[in-house]
C-alpha cells in the first residue's frame, strides 16, 4: 500500500473562486477514497460518464484536477457529485485533497466529457477498467437502475491488490440479489503479494482476461458493445483484443485520458494500475 507523505503547501481555506463544498469523505484504505463535492449554489446537470473537474488554492495557485462522477445524476444535487481517489505520492492535487476537513470550500467546474451510454441500447455491456476508471461505470448503472431500464452488464475490474477493489460490495449486491443483471468480475495483477494471501478470484491485468472472459460468456460483436476506462496502457491493450475478435472500432467506446507518455491536460484522472 501507500505510506502517507507530508505536503507542506498552505491551502487557503477560502478563495473568490470557490463555488463548492466537500460535504462527504470515505476513506477506503489509506490511499484510496470516495469523496463528495457539492455546489453552494445550484446544481449543475450532468450526464453519467461525464467528469467535473475540482481544486483548492495552494501557496497562492489554483490546483485542480478532473475526476469522472460515480453519482446518479438525479441525486448528486442533494448529496455531493461522487468521485473515486487515489493518493499520488508527489502528485499536484491529491496530497491536498487528503488533507481537507469536511465542510472544506473548493472550486468546482464541469460537467465535460463524451463518455456516455448509447440510448435505448439493448446489447450486453461489456465495462472495462483498472483502478478507480470503474467510477463512470457506476453512474451509468445507478442512473439505469433508477430510471427502470437496467441493462445486462459484464463489468470487469482491475487491480494490483484485493483491497483496492472500488464499489466491490455494491456490485457483488446487485448482483447476488438480482437487483442489477451484472456479473462482476474482478482480478488482482499480483496474486502472489501478501496482500492477495485470500484471493481467489481471476488474476493478471484485466487486458489480459479479456480475450478469455469474451469467449467463456460468448460476448461477440453481434450482441456486445464495450466500454473501457482507465489507464491509457491498459485502454490500448483492451481495444485491441476487441478489435482483433472483430468488434468494430465505434462499438468499442472509450476516454484515453491522454497520449501514452505525456502528462494529462484534460480528462478524468485514471487509477495508477
Amino acid at each position: 500500500m501507500t505510506e502517507l507523505g507530508i505536503d507542506s503547501r498552505a491551502i487557503e481555506r477560502d478563495a473568490p473562486q470557490y463555488n463548492a463544498t466537500l460535504v462527504r469523505r470515505d476513506d477506503q484504505h489509506d490511499s484510496l477514497g470516495y469523496f463528495w463535492v457539492r455546489f453552494d449554489a445550484d446544481p449543475t446537470p450532468f450526464a453519467s460518464g461525464q467528469y467535473m473537474t475540482i481544486g483548492v488554492f495552494a501557496d497562492g495557485k489554483l490546483v485542480q484536477r478532473p475526476y469522472s462522477i460515480a453519482s446518479d445524476p438525479a441525486r448528486a444535487g442533494d448529496e455531493g457529485y461522487e468521485m473515486y481517489v487515489r493518493l499520488v505520492q508527489g502528485g499536484m492535487f491529491t496530497p491536498l485533497l487528503w488533507q481537507l476537513p469536511l465542510g472544506h470550500r473548493m472550486r468546482m467546474i464541469g460537467p465535460k466529457g463524451k463518455f456516455m451510454l448509447e440510448p435505448d441500447d439493448v446489447r450486453t455491456h461489456l465495462f472495462i477498467s483498472s483502478g478507480t476508471g470503474n467510477a463512470p461505470f457506476i453512474s451509468m448503472m445507478r442512473s439505469s437502475l433508477r430510471e427502470g431500464r437496467p441493462r445486462r452488464t459484464v463489468f470487469m475490474n482491475g487491480v494490483s491488490y484485493e483491497p483496492d477493489l472500488g464499489y466491490r460490495e455494491l456490485l457483488e449486491g446487485w448482483e447476488a440479489s438480482g437487483e442489477y443483471p451484472v456479473q462482476y468480475i474482478p482480478s488482482v495483477s499480483r496474486p502472489g503479494d501478501p496482500a492477495n494471501a485470500g484471493w481467489a478470484g481471476r488474476t493478471g491485468r484485466v487486458e489480459a482476461n479479456v480475450e478469455s472472459v469474451i469467449d467463456e460468456l460468448v460476448l461477440t460483436p453481434s450482441n456486445t458493445i464495450a466500454y473501457i476506462c482507465g489507464n491509457p496502457d491498459m485502454i490500448i491493450a483492451a481495444e485491441a483484443t476487441l478489435l482483433a475478435r472483430g468488434f468494430p472500432e465505434p462499438q468499442v467506446k472509450k476516454e484515453l485520458y491522454w497520449p501514452k507518455g505525456k502528462e494529462p491536460k484534460a480528462g478524468p484522472v485514471p487509477s495508477d494500475e
